[in-house]
């Protein structure tokens, strides 16, 4: 099933979305709530004229590093190495939920970056309440998985990640990070063979599958999990695809380009790019 929140001019609302239809679920809350209420579909009313929103709106952001190859090709252009310890430890930042946008929404470029780009990753959205969650039963966890857009500041995050904090300003704005177009059920798909991709103004800049990733899902929530509950409405993102972003390539996004992200089983995530200084 894929699960969407959507406005038609009553405010945001949680519907599935079938062959290309949204259908409202007749449930009174949020996608969190909906998630911790065990996902309860009452109804399917067809709804006209729905505006697909963000997913959800997270109740924290993990973002991991989990594919070898983006950290190939990306580190030397950022001036590091691939550390030793990122073989054995899936670390993670954490990024700020009021910064999360939908599909179709334009992503605006923040008057202090002349670089701005895009980063391909599926992320999983946690669907009950866990603690030291061991890692063969941790996909149990999950509700669903999404697309994940997380825009990057490059110029800034040359700047910030020298002090050893880790990425601030260069992650961190009015929609700087965008989910959608929908959370694919757990049971739809397999998080270890999902095909990837990014598409610029209908150019192919990167591709990847999820099968390269060092570190696996259920791996990244045992290690977040430890000593700390975890709750419904989590995410999860799985870092950068290999050539999912374009400091990989050294070709940089500019005004007015479309972003189209895609990945198998659950959709394309599209967004056009805003006005610098917007």
């Amino acid at each position: 099933m894929k699960f969407v929140t959507y406005a038609a001019g009553a405010g945001p609302r949680v519907g599935l979305l079938e062959q290309g239809r949204v259908l409202d679920v007749g449930f009174n809350g949020d996608m969190v709530g909906f998630i911790e209420a065990g996902a309860p579909v009452a109804v399917r009313t067809p709804i006209k004229d729905a505006i697909l929103l963000a997913p959800l709106r997270p109740r924290s952001l993990r973002d991991f590093l989990a594919f070898e190859g983006h950290l190939r090709n990306v580190m030397p252009r950022l001036g590091r190495e691939i550390p030793d310890q990122w073989y054995t430890v899936p670390a993670y930042y954490k990024g700020l939920p009021d910064t999360v946008i939908g599909p179709n929404s334009d992503i605006s470029w923040p008057a202090y970056t002349d670089r701005l780009d895009h980063e391909l990753e599926f992320a999983a959205i946690i669907g009950r309440k866990g603690k030291d969650v061991p890692v063969g039963e941790a996909l149990d966890y999950v509700f669903g998985y999404t697309i994940w857009n997380d825009m990057s500041a490059r110029d800034t995050q040359t700047d910030e990640l020298p002090i050893g904090m880790g990425p601030a300003k260069a992650k961190d704005w009015d929609g700087s990070n965008v989910l959608g177009p929908c959370i694919v059920t757990a049971a739809e798909i397999d998080p270890q063979n999902l095909h990837m991709s990014v598409r610029v103004n209908g150019e192919t800049w990167g591709s990847d599958t999820s099968a390269h990733m060092h570190h696996s899902i259920a791996e990244m929530i045992r290690y977040a999990s430890q000593a700390q509950t975890i709750y419904p409405g989590e995410v999860f993102g799985s870092g950068t695809a290999s050539g999912g972003s374009g400091v990989e390539l050294d070709r940089w996004l500019k005004e007015g380009d479309l972003v189209e992200m895609e990945v198998e089983g659950i959709g394309i995530l599209s967004n056009r790019i805003g006005r610098k200084g917007v």
